[in-house]
Formats: structure tokens, C-alpha cells, sequence
């Protein structure tokens, strides 16, 4: 799979709607974002869900955290010393059925302890993407809006898949909000 240029991003995201709102220039404006080399840097939205441990004992990916989550909507937020956040890009995606996506978090974060995490956009997943922010250290840390969080890295496959995320009716599909973990 070869990783994909700022030629194919820019041409992909002009003819398929892959990348909406798109950039086709590096944004240098706070934390970058925009079109890169080999992939596309996104950006956060204003849109936030601060984790709020009160009254949890443990963590279990299959019960209902719903009720554990503040909603905040704000140009910067700050993730409490030890904890994490979920966000969601300002980018709405559309993935071709022969490309798969890893995401890589942005150095300026990682160079503060920040953890950005996001799974692979799958082929033919489209979406706003959840994005899970840690803060693994012992003070509390700024996030922007607005501003870059991450950088996309595109794969074309040489192959066509024989069942992508929307033929699989994947649980996350065309989601317009931040999603917390569903296990149905």
C-alpha cells in the first residue's frame, strides 16, 4: 500500500467531497493544519466531552458512560491532570472503498504529554471523527479548537476490499457528533 502525496489528498478531497471543510494549504495560524507532504493535519471542532470520574470505581468499555461526561462547548478547554476528553474534527470524511487511514497525533501536543488517539478510518467509513484526548500529566492541559490535533495519513490498497465499514454497517458510520463507546 503505497501512502498517498498532497497531490492525490488535494485531488481526492476536489473530485469525491473526501475532506469537508478542506484546506488545500497548510493553515499556520495557532497549531497547523491543512493539507501536508503525505496527509492531511485536522482539526478540532469547538465541541467537547470532559470525562468526570465522580462516583466510578473502574472503567468498563461495555456499561453506559454517558452520565460521566461534561459537555462543553468552548474555543480551548482543560483536561483535568490524569484524565482525557473526547472531541470531535471540524473535517467531515468520506473514505474511498480502496483507502484506509491511520492517524497520528501532532507533535506540539505529544511534546506536552497530550495522547491523541483515533482509530483507523476504515474503508467507505464517513463521519465527523471522535477523537480521544489523555492527559498523562500531573497538571491540567490546554486544548484549542480550531486548531490542528492531528495528522491523517491516507493508503491506497491495491486491492478493493470485499466488505467495507458501510457494507458491514459499521456502529459508527456517518456520525455527526461526538460518539462515546457503543457496544450493541
Amino acid at each position: 500500500m503505497p501512502v498517498k502525496s498532497d497531490r492525490w489528498i488535494i485531488e481526492m478531497a476536489q473530485q469525491h467531497d473526501m475532506i469537508k471543510p478542506f484546506s488545500k494549504e497548510q493553515v499556520k495560524q495557532g497549531i497547523s493544519y491543512g493539507v501536508s507532504s503525505y496527509g492531511y493535519d485536522i482539526s478540532l471542532a469547538d465541541e467537547f466531552k470532559v470525562f468526570n470520574q465522580a462516583g466510578l470505581k473502574e472503567i468498563d468499555v461495555k456499561s453506559d458512560l454517558s452520565q460521566h461526561f461534561i459537555d462543553i462547548k468552548a474555543d480551548s478547554i482543560l483536561i483535568p491532570a490524569n484524565s482525557f476528553a473526547l472531541a470531535r474534527t471540524k473535517e467531515y470524511f468520506k473514505i474511498p472503498r480502496d483507502v484506509i487511514t491511520i492517524c497520528l497525533g501532532k507533535s506540539t501536543y505529544a511534546r506536552c504529554g497530550i495522547i491523541v488517539n483515533v482509530t483507523p478510518f476504515e474503508p467507505e467509513w464517513e463521519g465527523y471523527a471522535t477523537i480521544s484526548l489523555s492527559n498523562t500529566t500531573p497538571l491540567p492541559a490546554r486544548i484549542y479548537a480550531h486548531e490542528g490535533i492531528a495528522q491523517i495519513i491516507f493508503l491506497e490498497a491495491a486491492e478493493i476490499c470485499l466488505n467495507s465499514y458501510k457494507d458491514k454497517k459499521g456502529k459508527y458510520q456517518a456520525q455527526k457528533k461526538i460518539t462515546i463507546s457503543k457496544t450493541e
